[in-house]
């Protein structure tokens, strides 16, 4: 099965339809008055298709197994035709189309079941997705690129007694969002030099900056306290959900304290200085920080004071 252990968690939602088409207006009069021989048909198939979405995963080898939360299923009846609609609901980290599709098939499949004694011209068509939500679906960037600058805050890394194992992977998650990873810099642990890039020039060219490093407990991690001097308005939520991410994966992530916000029209993330920490902290985020930028209207006049 394909990896969705990066994935995050979202409200999914899928709606398939199947139709059964009958031969003659005798077979819709009797399903309807519940006089065919085998049983109640729409009741007897729905049950059939609650099963059916259940045991998906056991049937196409590729579906996760998922945590149905919800079922609903639904019929049409227009002349000698009856739609069936499957819909259902999952809080997981991927989407539940082809289980309402597989749904939709065995109702119709058991409807078959039941009514050929009485009709031999069944015919079962038209099964397909009508609709979703959840997942990329739900958040599509507009072509705007934007540019975003990493700032390493690392004595290893500065010294030559690491490597930077971060920019690399982080410019790929940036890029899928439109992102441009343009500038990587790499200072050594002083919060002097921390100090004079948030305040130097070499910021204004970017929308985005990501400060990875300087986000544990210890004595000289005092990387979020420094930027929050800084920062005008205040984006912590956005790093709450990145540590509720990352906790799901190493219990670390409740040592991180990175902080984010405006710094005048600019958005400044603080994510660890591991690759793990610094690629976990991103991914669950990422779409949420290119909402904030292309929401970002946000500059001050000449009090100071912000205006949109």
């Amino acid at each position: 099965m394909v990896d969705i252990t990066q994935k995050t968690t979202s409200l999914r939602y899928a709606k398939a339809q199947a139709i059964v088409k009958v031969c003659k207006a005798e077979t819709i009069a009797a399903i309807l008055n519940k006089t065919v021989p085998k049983g109640d048909v729409l009741e007897f198939a729905k049950v059939a298709g609650l099963f059916a979405v259940k045991k998906t995963a056991e049937l196409i080898p590729d579906c996760h197994p998922l945590p149905i939360e919800y079922t609903h299923i639904s019929y049409e009846v227009e002349a000698l035709e009856i739609k069936i609609f499957v819909e259902l609901k999952t809080i997981y980290r991927t989407g539940v189309e082809v289980e309402a599709m597989h749904g939709a098939s065995v109702v119709a499949l058991t409807m078959y079941d039941m009514l050929k004694p009485i009709d031999k011209g069944i015919e079962i068509c038209n099964i397909k997705l009508v609709e979703k939500t959840g997942g990329k679906s739900d958040f599509q960037a507009s072509d705007k690129t934007f540019q975003a600058a990493l700032l390493i805050y690392s004595n290893g890394v500065a010294l030559g007694k690491k490597n930077d194992k971060i920019s690399l992977p982080l410019a790929d998650i940036l890029q899928k969002q439109n992102i441009q990873l343009s500038k990587v810099s790499v200072i050594e642990e002083n919060i002097q030099l921390l100090e004079e890039f948030i305040s130097s020039n070499q910021i204004d060219p970017f929308q985005l900056i990501i400060v990875a490093g300087g986000t544990g407990i210890s004595p000289k991690d005092i990387v979020p306290k420094t930027l929050e001097k800084h920062i005008e308005v205040s984006a912590n939520s956005i790093m709450e959900a990145a540590r509720s991410y990352g906790l799901e994966r190493d219990f670390k992530a409740m040592l991180s304290e990175g902080v984010a916000g405006l710094i005048g029209n600019k958005f400044i993330i603080n994510i660890p200085g591991s690759e793990k920490g610094a690629l976990d902290s991103i991914t669950p985020i990422i779409k949420g920080v290119r909402k904030i930028l292309e929401n970002n209207n946000y500059s001050k006049d000449d009090s100071g004071n912000f205006k949109c």
